[in-house]
């Protein structure tokens, strides 16, 4: 859930942008949760990542496909239930379909649930000039006893419909046949969703007027609708597409006018039209999906069903929740010892041999010193240390994710938030959050109210992420797995600090909500995917490239130089101390009352570009020399700790710490683009380090009366 190039694809407006050498644009829509990314994948050979709830992808992808030798440009827009936009996402793919003008649309569907399907197959039919349906999860369908006639089906929309199993990717070439089939055709008459009477007639009013104009790009029947419906973010967007010239039209303005006086005259209000467009398109994709979808009356309860009964909703689904995640860390921890002092020692061998060749290009010792002491071993310290718990732990978190498991913790917490009077969709911003901070921040673009989305993005932070768990794991491991064998204890300890994490974060949005960001909470609907075979080799290449090596990547281009520049801070002196002992010095009288001491708080401090370079920070700062240690094992990273005065609360209040303090450098000014202002970056800075500071302090309090 990282930000990366590959997992976000190409930024693409709602108006057509240069495809550069693709000779046709095609827009890839549907509603979440059918699959749409993973045949974006298929097509572009691009790894768009799909999250398996609504709203994950906020902006659009493109790609590049050839289909029977046409050059396509596929732009993967966001999931969305309908045209009539109720929320930033759903914007996003009504104007790309509606005035990006794309050369064609593809509707994914999910063969398991058409009927809700057609509503936006539906839809999309009237605004776009050529539109193919491809029906996805056949066999998922299967294994339910749904059968889908895909003759009838093409035959009652007027559309070309395509089955396919979107995972194997050999079933996608009648998909390519059949697009670049479409885009052969000249514009046909598609066939029409009737309407009551009086909104026909207050259409042919309008659209006779729209004909005259010749407005190209639009279907003159669709941006009649469009305009006596008067939906207001449409409006506000059609005004924008046509120019304020050709919206005050004499003619056309007239013509609107007729027809909404025709429908008030015969009672119909505009309230009323609303629901009138939405039964006639519900009525006929009932219809069709009656005619071309039978299910099998043989087929028992499902399995997803009997599944969920356990982990969602009932009395055991936060039993469920905390015991996976307290697996998950459990391997995580134990899996990660021996691969640490494998590459310490790789690394060790390797220092040696640059140290060789510096002294064969006679470079001088302060500037071997500088690049092998300072840059080299902080940079393989940070590896060493990070990239086993994050080998292991992504892919498993992944593979949840893969399932299906995810959407249903963020249905678990959805009913907390809201007494938080806060949005449920928080719940999934929240869970992105545990990926990429930043990532969550961006991700809460999917809340429709501005003060339930600053909530979110105020409090995303309480959560840790990519970059604070290996250090947090390697710390509880260090200190802890020895008490109880195999790293049951450490990773009891994690589980219950990331519970608290989340309690602090209905804490802290249920205080916002009361306070700096009154209000009363909204509804939203949240889907439940079916939960489906992890495809182990895409998870394994998406754990280790978006995830693992991107935030190892990110750490390593902050340790580097900041390996450097540490070892000038410990070796230039001022009076009998360094300018890091200095610093360290400083902060010790405050850090202590934490629990901490100057050191740590000093690392927590030069660590604000990376969270992933506090822990080697902290080692490095303990050495006088200014020299990260030589680490083959775990237990060297414990003894170095311990020497220094570490203790059981030490580790404890530094877990804490590393859970609440400021955010990173990437998600503070993700936070200050998202907001655009300075005031809620700057509470979304302090209000995690005020809390994270009380409760240090609290443990520490505590620890003391008891005698620890």
């Amino acid at each position: 859930m990282g930000l990366t190039r590959s997992s976000v694809g190409h930024s693409l407006g709602a108006e057509r942008a240069s495809v550069g050498h693709a000779d046709y644009t095609v827009a890839l829509a549907g509603n979440p949760n059918v699959g749409k990314s993973t045949v974006f994948n298929a097509l572009t050979g691009m790894h768009q990542h799909t999250g398996n709830w609504a709203g994950k992808t906020v902006g659009n992808a493109i790609g590049y496909t050839v289909c029977d030798g046409k050059e396509i440009a596929l732009v993967d827009i966001p999931g969305t239930y309908s045209l009539m936009a109720h929320s930033r996402e759903e914007e996003i793919a009504r104007d790309f379909v509606c005035f990006g003008l794309p050369d064609a649309v593809v509707v994914v569907c999910d063969a398991t649930c058409l009927e809700r399907n057609l509503n936006l197959v539906l839809q999309v039919r009237e605004a776009a000039a050529r539109t193919v349906v491809c029906v996805n999860l056949l066999d998922e369908a299967k294994r339910k006893g749904i059968t889908v006639d895909l003759r009838e089906l093409s035959s009652r929309l007027g559309l070309p419909v395509v089955g396919v199993v979107a995972r194997r990717k050999r079933t996608l070439s009648a998909l390519g046949a059949a697009l670049a089939k479409a885009l052969d055709r000249e514009v046909e008459t598609k066939k029409k969703i009737t309407y009551p009477s009086v909104v026909e007639d207050a259409v042919k009013i309008v659209e006779s007027a729209i004909t005259v104009l010749e407005i190209k790009g639009l279907d003159p029947r669709w941006l009649a609708l469009r305009m006596i419906e008067e939906e207001s973010s449409l409006t506000v967007r059609l005004r924008e597409h046509l120019g304020e010239e050709l919206w005050h039209d004499a003619a056309l303005t007239a013509a609107r006018e007729r027809a909404r006086e025709l429908l008030r005259e015969r009672g119909m209000t505009p309230a009323m039209l609303q629901d009138a467009l939405v039964e006639s398109m519900t009525g006929e994709a009932v219809e069709i999906a009656s005619r071309a979808v039978c299910t099998s009356t043989d087929v028992g309860e499902g399995r997803d069903r009997r599944i969920d009964r356990i982990l969602t909703g009932g009395p055991l689904a936060y039993p469920a929740m905390l015991l996976l995640l307290a697996l998950v860390f459990w391997i995580t921890i134990v899996g990660a010892n021996y691969p640490s002092g494998w590459l310490s020692t790789g690394f060790s061998a390797l220092g040696v041999q640059l140290e060789r060749m510096l002294c064969f290009l006679r470079v001088s010792v302060s500037v071997r010193e500088f690049l092998l002491d300072g840059v080299y071993r902080v940079l393989s310290t940070v590896v060493s240390v990070m990239l086993p718990p994050m080998a292991i732990f992504f892919p498993l978190f992944t593979l949840l994710e893969d399932v299906g498991y995810l959407p249903r913790i963020a249905y678990n917490l959805d009913r907390p938030f809201c007494r938080c009077q806060a949005c449920g969709k928080q719940a999934l911003t929240m869970c992105m959050g545990f990926g990429c901070n930043a990532a969550g921040v961006v991700g809460c673009r999917i809340i429709d109210s501005p003060r339930e989305r600053l909530l979110a993005v105020l409090t995303n932070s309480l959560v840790p992420c990519n970059g604070r768990f290996p250090a947090m794991i390697m710390v509880l491991a260090v200190f802890f797995a020895g008490s109880v064998g195999g790293g049951i204890l450490p990773s009891l300890m994690l589980t219950a600090v990331v519970l608290l994490g989340i309690a602090v974060t209905f804490l802290a949005t249920g205080l916002l909500s009361r306070t700096l960001l009154k209000g009363t909470a909204s509804s939203f609907t949240l889907e439940l995917p079916p939960y489906r075979r992890p495809q182990i080799g895409r998870v394994l290449v998406r754990s280790v490239f978006d995830r693992t090596l991107f935030v190892l990547g990110r750490a390593a281009a902050v340790a580097a130089p900041l390996g450097g520049i540490i070892w000038l801070l410990s070796n230039i002196t001022v009076g009998e101390l360094s300018l890091a002992g200095h610093m360290a010095a400083f902060f010790d009288p405050f850090a202590r009352l934490m629990g901490l001491d100057g050191v740590i708080f000093t690392g927590f401090l030069l660590g604000f570009p990376a969270n992933e370079i506090v822990l080697p920070i902290v080692l490095m700062l303990y050495l006088a020399t200014g020299v990260m240690p030589e680490i083959e094992s775990v237990a060297d990273i414990g003894r170095l700790l311990t020497a220094n005065g570490w203790t059981a609360v030490t580790a404890v209040c530094f877990v804490l710490f590393s859970l609440m303090h400021w955010p990173c450098s990437t998600t503070v000014w993700t936070v200050k683009k998202e907001t655009g202002s300075m005031f809620y970056t700057a509470v979304s800075v302090v209000l995690p380090t005020l809390l994270g500071i009380l409760v240090c302090m609290a443990v520490r309090g505590a620890a003391t009366l008891l005698g620890f």
